[in-house]
């Protein structure tokens, strides 16, 4: 097949190309910075020579948008809303104007957009919807805001030809360095790995394994359109998460943050505690219901075997230095 993936040079479009590649498939990467073969130039905005990727195409993957690691200021919030929601408009413009449109869209989305919850998870039927839970910072809303203008500008797009599936995904692990397992397991190395603000909020994650099989899973189901939840089943306070997290390296301590040194910490990464500290307790139930097996449903058998990953990566650069 032959697939395009606007936004495909960070973590998330590095683990499916690299699977998507070894499965044999053509992959067209879309990028502001197009360094390497395989990948054409876009603005993420308009129309132009990168529409002729679109058209003959057999599947489309979009996952631009500006990345959330950063600090949430006006100007940054408003940047992660317009590079997602324009990115889409003109995606959909692209499919609507091909001769020969891909038969399926899978855009990406984010777990985000369900409600600080600790009480119950949230699936696609019975999730709760954020913006309005009482407690929470009020810039939380604009997070949940982006999220819902990012699914509308697909559902938005006159593609009836071709399928539309939006990617409520949450936290991709995958041992890349940058990507977000790398920067959980380096704190928790450098003896940081403990509850923050008490652990009670919930950890949704999904192994890169079942990330790309949920992604191959849902090209081949034509039954399956609209908000699907690509999380594994069984997420987990964070202060087990992490306590987990440590046990795979073997560290056995991790200190504890309280909201105000969350607060600090987020501010040197240039980060912000949204990202620790919504509880993001979101569970797979249209995946589960297809019949889809997660290999990785359990966060210590997860975690271990990203582990291995990484120290086998370790290894093979201190080899190369010798």
């Amino acid at each position: 097949m032959k697939i395009v993936i606007p936004g495909g040079t960070g973590q998330v479009g590095a683990v499916l190309k690299r699977a998507l590649n070894a499965a044999g498939h053509e992959v067209v990467i879309l990028t502001r910075r197009p360094e390497r073969e395989g990948e054409v130039h876009w603005d993420g905005q308009t129309l132009g020579p990168w529409t002729a990727a679109v058209d003959g195409s057999d599947i489309m993957i979009n996952l631009a948008g500006r990345t959330v690691s950063c600090r949430y200021t006006a100007a940054n919030l408003q940047e992660m809303m317009d590079s997602r929601v324009k990115s889409t408009q003109v995606v959909g413009a692209a499919i609507a104007g091909a001769a020969r449109p891909p038969r399926v869209w899978l855009q990406m989305s984010t777990a985000t957009v369900y409600a600080h919850r600790i009480d119950a998870p949230n699936d696609e039927a019975t999730g709760v919807i954020g913006g309005t839970e009482p407690g929470v910072p009020d810039y939380w809303a604009y997070s949940v805001e982006i999220a819902k203008a990012w699914e509308q500008a697909q559902q938005q797009a006159d593609t009836p030809a071709t399928r539309k599936v939006a990617l409520r995904s949450a936290m991709v692990m995958s041992p890349d360095p940058g990507g977000v397992f790398a920067v959980l397991l380096g704190l928790a190395r450098l003896g940081l790995g403990g509850p923050v603000a008490g652990g009670t909020q919930y950890v949704s994650w999904i192994h890169e394994h079942d990330f790309v099989r949920a992604v191959e899973f849902l090209i081949d189901r034509e039954d399956i359109a609209g908000p699907v939840n690509l999380a594994a089943p069984h997420p987990l306070p964070q202060r087990t998460f992490i306590r987990t997290l440590r046990s795979a390296w073997g560290i056995p301590v991790g200190l504890p943050a309280t909201k105000w040194m969350a607060e600090i910490g987020a501010l040197a990464l240039r980060s912000d505690t949204e990202l620790l500290l919504k509880s993001r307790r979101v569970v797979p139930g249209r995946l589960t219901q297809a019949g889809f097996d997660f290999q990785y449903a359990q966060w210590p058998q997860a975690a271990d075997e990203l582990v291995r990953q990484v120290r086998k990566r370790l290894r093979g650069g201190n080899a190369a230095l010798r």
